[in-house]
């Protein structure tokens, strides 16, 4: 398999949804672009999902992802938070699918697990392991370190979330 495959990666929130975009081809990865989407916090939450959506369709359709990756939902802060992530996670997996991408969800701890070799893996870790694998990555925060880390989680792992997808 010699094919390049571009992949976006989402990590969903309501106050900064990351984002990054990665290419594969075999077991080397490349840097294409990622950042943050912020949405206006002083709007109503219809409207923030809106702010979401039409950003994230902007980037599939600027960056043309062959398939996508979000993360999925992992909860300590309480129900309502975990409600609203999973307002903004919704638009996070919908938006490329309504393109046409496949998308596959992962667990955080996979993530991480797939990026530093431990699923416990802290932040700072985590963006530390994108700077090595992406060398030519700039990213402010967090949420874009995330983001890309999620499109090589998928990198690793798309065979058998196709298969999934396939049996499903």
């Amino acid at each position: 398999m010699t094919d390049t495959v571009r992949i976006m990666g989402i990590d969903p929130g309501l106050r900064r949804c990351g984002w990054g975009v990665i290419e594969t081809r075999g077991n080397r990865l490349s840097f294409v672009a990622c950042g943050t989407l912020t949405p206006p916090t002083d709007i109503a939450l219809a409207d923030r999902l809106v702010h979401l959506f039409k950003e994230i369709t902007a980037l599939v359709d600027e960056y043309q992802p062959d398939e996508a990756a979000v993360e999925e939902t992992f909860v300590s802060k309480g129900a309502q938070s975990a409600l609203l992530l999973g307002q903004a996670r919704g638009i996070a997996l919908m938006t490329p699918a309504a393109r046409g991408v496949p998308v596959s969800e992962y667990a955080a701890n996979l993530i991480k697990k797939s990026v530093v070799g431990t699923g416990h893996a802290e932040k700072d870790q985590v963006a530390a392991m994108i700077r090595i694998l992406l060398p030519t990555a700039r990213f402010k925060g967090a949420d874009a370190a995330d983001a890309l880390a999620i499109g090589i989680c998928h990198a690793h792992h798309r065979l058998a979330a196709m298969r999934l997808r396939a049996s499903a």
